[in-house]
């Protein structure tokens, strides 16, 4: 299989963010399955908890914006380290600590995620990494083996919560429920701590912000350049129609691909916090093209967020606990189950990009994903129909991650890419941010299973606007990720 092939032959760096998204995700997996359950343990009531978990991703945003913004500036590696950091504190404070307010900062600023899903810098800071070491033909693979051990991270995360829950009881080490929610706390940090030194362990690589990757040969590199093969879809269109706009743009980037002195200067800027403001404010201007592209893209993003926020995974692991009673290891097998399921289906995803285009792939797998979603509270008679519906559900929602990697990272430039990654994901925590607050308001009166109903529809519309604003793009993408496949 390609993905196997370019997952062995993909360079040291990456092979590391493979290790560090694992390890995150395995992390979030465990405190995925006792957060919700935690915060009712201390006491709160479900529209606190709902609270609780939009506050955090409020803080999450503007944390966010500012580390992404200016990530290249600062230098990557530090802002991972930084984050890394800030998680294994985190763990220890949620271990020790049951304050509403010192365990909210400590959320926000050390990236507790109220669900299994990402939070912080990380993801938009790691994809643009590996956008610029690895060539577009190799993208679809290589973002699919990242979303691949994402995923097995988070699924190996539940399971574990939930057995070391189980044994803790076992052996007596704790005694109550909110004493091994606490262990799995101090868990968390243990494994925030191991990627503090994967961070540590990058090479200058992963700082450079080229528009092409360090392991390409040069004999690759200079028909790339003549032939404009690897350039992103967008520069592609400013190079063929130029309008007054972009072509003073393109002769600038036609300068700084020529100019030894120029890449010099990007290389010192982007590996340091000395920066000239000038040139950084110069690097931190959007252009109009990518602008427009973004807003289209956040419209579609943001509403299916919104949908998102409405269940995320901390509230299924307490809708399953309140209506079906099932233990902690049941419950961390059932989202293993899920998250297996979920991992083995990005294997496939890939697969499908290169052969549908990322836009069909995404509607293919997103609206059945709506669909089984929608489905889920209809089941609460029998709970072997409400498994089955939820691991559909998981089967298709993560089938669409590397496809929106691959379209973003073919419609944006190199040089934007780091930032529009990071408004993207920003944007699209924003919108969720809504969506737990009335969860909480609405299992408070009952009605949680009509959130799954909710979500559901929002992702299927999500799709609909997809669908009318970037169908025509698949062809172009097709050539452009197939055309190199075979070299």
């Amino acid at each position: 299989m390609n993905i196997l092939k370019e997952a062995r032959e993909a360079p040291r760096d990456i092979k590391l963010l493979w290790t560090s998204v694992f390890l995150r995700l395995f992390a979030y997996g465990l405190t995925n399955q006792v957060l919700t359950l935690f915060l009712h343990g201390i006491r709160m009531k479900e529209d606190r908890i709902g609270l609780f978990m939009s506050l955090t991703l409020i803080g999450d945003v503007l944390c966010s914006y500012v580390l992404t913004w200016y990530a290249d500036a600062w230098g990557r590696r530090k802002v991972l380290i930084y984050g890394a950091i800030m998680m294994t504190m985190s763990g220890v404070v949620f271990a020790f600590n049951e304050n509403f307010h010192i365990l909210l900062f400590f959320a926000i600023f050390g990236v507790i995620s109220p669900s299994s899903d990402e939070v912080g810098p990380f993801k938009s800071i790691e994809e643009s990494m590996i956008a610029h070491l690895s060539p577009n033909h190799k993208r679809p693979e290589v973002y699919a083996m990242h979303a691949l051990v994402g995923t097995m991270g988070s699924a190996l995360g539940a399971i574990t919560s939930g057995g070391f829950i189980d044994l803790l009881q076992y052996f007596g080490i704790a005694e109550t429920n909110l004493q091994c929610y606490k262990y799995v706390f101090l868990l968390y940090a243990a494994f925030a701590l191991v990627k503090v030194f994967i961070m540590i362990a990058l090479s200058e690589k992963t700082e450079l912000d080229g528009h092409f990757p360090e392991h390409l040969d040069e004999d690759t590199l200079g028909p790339a350049v003549a032939n404009d093969e690897l350039a992103p879809l967008m520069e592609e269109a400013h190079l063929h129609h130029p309008t007054p706009a972009t072509a003073a743009g393109a002769e600038a980037a036609n300068n700084a691909t020529h100019g030894a002195t120029d890449v010099a200067d990007v290389t010192s800027e982007d590996s340091g916090l000395s920066v000239d403001p000038s040139t950084t404010s110069k690097r931190s201007a959007l252009s109009p093209e990518t602008i427009a592209i973004l807003m289209k893209l956040l419209v579609i993003f943001m509403i299916d967020s919104f949908g998102a926020g409405f269940m995320t995974s901390g509230w299924v692991v307490f809708y399953y606990k309140k209506f079906f009673k099932i233990s902690s290891f049941a419950l961390g097998a059932l989202f293993f189950t899920c998250q297996l399921v979920m991992a083995s289906s990005t294997v496939v995803s890939s697969a499908l990009a290169r052969m549908f285009g990322p836009v069909r792939t995404t509607l293919l797998v997103q609206i059945p994903s709506g669909i089984f979603e929608i489905l889920i509270p209809f089941c609460q008679h029998s709970l072997p129909l409400s498994i089955i519906m939820l691991n559909l559900h998981s089967s298709t929602t993560a089938m669409d991650v590397p496809p929106r990697q691959i379209l973003l990272t073919n419609l944006i430039t190199p040089k934007d890419l780091t930032r529009v990654m990071g408004i993207v994901n920003i944007g699209k925590t924003f919108a969720r941010c809504v969506g737990p607050y009335f969860t909480g308001v609405l299992a408070k009166d009952g009605y949680l299973w009509f959130c799954f109903i909710i979500s559901g529809s929002l992702v299927i519309v999500a799709d609909l606007v997809l669908a009318c604003s970037f169908l025509h793009v698949d062809a172009p993408i097709l050539k452009q990720i197939n055309s190199r496949a075979h070299t």
